[in-house]
């Protein structure tokens, strides 16, 4: 997977739990779960959403607080 499908993956999972939310724009820095306003719930079905797409199984429990962390777990990088 590239680093732009797996942003876009990101955006598409995120969008099933934040219907407006846009990755554009964001830095790769960017905290998802605080600027998202993600609790708990919300986060795991990301995280679930990301498995699914990615065809990888992710543990919730895995650092993907960023942007660049989950492209990264994605990508393999």
């Amino acid at each position: 997977m590239t680093p732009a499908e797996a942003r876009s993956l990101l955006e598409d999972a995120l969008r099933a739990v934040v219907p407006d939310a846009s990755l554009e724009g964001m830095p790769g820095d960017t905290d998802l779960r605080e600027e998202l306003e993600l609790d708990s719930l919300d986060f795991l079905t990301v995280v679930e959403r990301l498995s699914i797409g990615a065809g990888v199984r992710i543990e919730e429990d895995e650092d993907l607080r960023t942007i660049d962390a989950v492209v990264g777990r994605l990508t393999g990088g």
